[in-house]
């Protein structure tokens, strides 16, 4: 892997130069308006693929946004690995907390990346981390070192629950054929502790609807005798956590998984910092389920958050009214064990349960996807670990993340094979957030490291 390392070191500025033309495509599958910006981006990655050097490249259309596929077959007797990735991007908003625009990349050095990041929406979720990928290969492809055959499957709909990639999947199974799949959508647990994601917790995404009288009412005339669906709302989210932090859906957590006092042991190896982490994010106090390490809740434990919640007039200036209608939109973090279709079910059933008669209540399941694990005695799971271990030249660790990528699941079940998290970013990048960054060295380190994944996955030594 000598000289696919020299070649990385030669051609850094231009990888930092094709990555920002990259993070200049506002592909934002979430809104219709930059449905063009999504096309405009497929033909992108399209085309990075086929300049570095992969054989067959195609857009492959889909009922949404389309999947960019690639192969490069060098002997069909070979291993193939699948890597995955996705071009769509979360939406910028609130775009005043942006430092500045959030589709002009920069770089700027910060405590924790003290040689610079790279500040731009989908820098470290997920065009910064694929794109890993690509240079990477590129790489070993130029250099006559690449040991293996590669697939690329980079899709445009992960940020709205890759809606169309099962239907994809399923109908090009024998196309994506392969011997396990790698993705980098991950973080490390830090720079002083990397780690290789072993578990992502699965999804259900809802919203609620609540509504009561069959206009907006004058909040004078009509206060105190009308049901307020903005109030009862709040009420109803209120009820969804008890005083222990536990969900009080009924039956919610009748099929978690328990995990062991060994493997808990193991995890919180990790050295959780409850002061660092309430800093990093400016809060006094935390909170979560009882019995649970910070670093147990936000992984091998579910949870329950509102992540929107709208309703009556919310302009500038005041008007008083009781609205006709309220809405709120529920994210639930699920754990091996525990199904979409399951907790879709018992969620909708205790809305409807604790809703009182004065209002109509409607439950809507949004998208969602099931948890993943992947065992540490794994070939794909060791050579990952000897491969980070070689290039930050420190011990890695497991780590269960708690986000969520519902394509993972699917990979194994339709290919029948395993999915490698081998992701680089940090859990301080703030992804889905303003001035989402990816360091510099994270995203060098991560091109240096996938070569060495591909060395020893093909070895017979792992």
């Amino acid at each position: 892997m000598k000289n696919t390392l020299e070649y990385i070191k030669k051609n850094r500025d231009r990888y930092i130069e094709e990555l920002f033309e990259l993070l200049k495509i506002p592909s934002i599958s979430a809104d219709s308006a930059y449905k063009q910006e999504v096309l405009k981006c497929a033909d992108k990655v399209a085309d990075y693929l086929r300049k570095s050097g992969v054989d067959q490249v195609e857009i492959c259309q889909t009922k949404g946004h389309p999947v960019v596929y690639g192969e490069k077959i060098i002997d069909t007797s070979f291993p193939t690995v699948l890597m995955y990735g996705h071009y769509d991007v979360q939406p910028p908003d609130p775009l005043g907390l942006w430092d500045r625009p959030p589709f002009e990349p920069y770089i700027k050095k910060t405590p924790i990346h003290p040689g610079g990041a790279i500040f731009a929406r989908g820098s470290a979720d997920d065009k910064g981390q694929f794109f890993m990928h690509i240079k990477a290969f590129e790489a070993m492809s130029a250099t006559g070192e690449l040991p293996c055959n590669i697939k690329f499957i980079i899709e445009g709909e992960e940020e709205i629950g890759s809606v169309s990639l099962g239907d994809f999947l399923t109908k090009n199974e024998e196309k994506l054929a392969c011997d396990c799949v790698l993705v980098s959508d991950t973080h490390i647990y830090s720079l002083d502790q990397p780690t290789i994601t072993t578990g992502l917790r699965g999804l259900s995404y809802m919203e609620i609807e609540v509504e009561g009288p069959n206009r907006d009412l004058h909040s004078g005339l009509y206060g105190g005798a009308v049901p307020n669906p903005i109030n009862i709302l709040c009420k109803i989210i209120a009820e969804l956590k008890d005083e222990n932090g536990r969900i009080t859906v009924d039956g919610f957590y009748d099929n978690v998984e328990v995990v062991s006092d060994e493997e808990r042991k193991e995890m919180n190896k990790l050295k959780d910092d409850p002061k660092k982490y309430k800093k990093a994010i400016g809060l006094k106090a935390l909170e979560g389920e009882r019995g649970y390490t910070t670093l147990e809740r936000t992984s091998i434990r579910p949870a329950l958050d509102c992540n929107g919640i709208w309703g009556g007039y919310t302009g500038e200036g005041a008007k008083t009214v009781i609205p006709s209608k309220a809405f709120a939109k529920i994210s639930m973090r699920l754990v091996p064990n525990q199904t979409e279709g399951e907790v879709v079910d018992k969620f909708t059933k205790y809305i409807k349960k604790i809703a009182p008669a004065s209002v109509k209540v409607k439950v809507k399941p949004m998208h969602g996807g099931l948890p993943y694990v992947l065992p540490v005695t794994t070939k794909e799971y060791l050579s990952a670990k000897k491969a980070m271990e070689r290039s930050f030249n420190k011990g890695v660790l497991p780590y269960r993340s708690g986000g969520s990528i519902p394509i993972t699941s699917l990979f194994e079940k339709i290919l029948g094979v395993k999915v490698v998290l081998m992701g680089l970013g940090l859990d301080t990048d703030a992804l889905h957030s303003p001035n989402e960054h990816f360091g510099l060295y994270n995203y060098f380190k991560g091109i240096e490291t996938i070569p060495l994944f591909f060395k020893y996955y093909t070895s017979e030594d792992v």
